[in-house]
């Protein structure tokens, strides 16, 4: 398994749990439906609301392929509540103040922020079809046209 990662292309995504802007959110619990899940930097930030106003735009489309949409970064659930009100995102945005998902999705890197090494979130895509399993995953994307590349994704699988 690469890189300290216990997710694998192909294979079942190990159940997880997380609190969301909509209660508690189980991987498992999903099952039946495919699961698009993003990891972002920071609530209210340029690229950040960019692509989660991306997401909530086309989540029409993506609902009606039988996907559900779940933001996931680091910050609070007070900090989510904000941003998805104040964008109308009409998905759930999970809390991983702990990182236990962003461990386990292994999107944590040093990046550079005006000219300084910082420990953050590699803005990632994973995409999970409707019995777990892991079907693409983005790391390191441009936020431009990244949400139509998920959702033909999606109706390659739908």
């Amino acid at each position: 398994m690469n890189s300290g990662r216990t997710i694998v292309l192909d294979r079942t995504v190990p159940d997880f749990s997380t609190n969301s802007t909509a209660g508690v959110f189980r991987l498992s619990q999903q099952r039946g439906h495919i699961v698009v899940l993003y990891f972002y930097p920071k609530d209210n930030t340029p690229g950040c609301t960019t692509e989660s106003q991306d997401f909530a735009a086309a989540n029409d489309k993506f609902a009606a392929a039988g996907a559900r949409i779940i933001g996931v970064s680091r910050d609070s659930l007070a900090s989510h509540e904000k941003f998805r009100a104040k964008y109308e995102l009409p998905f759930e945005l999970a809390c991983d103040a702990d990182e236990s998902l962003c461990t386990l999705f292994a999107v944590i890197k040093q990046k550079k922020m005006y000219g300084k090494s910082v420990r953050g979130i590699e803005r990632s895509t994973f995409l999970i079809d409707a019995q777990g399993v892991l079907r693409r995953e983005w790391r390191g994307l441009k936020v431009a046209g990244h949400v139509d590349e998920v959702l033909q994704a999606v109706l390659a699988l739908a």
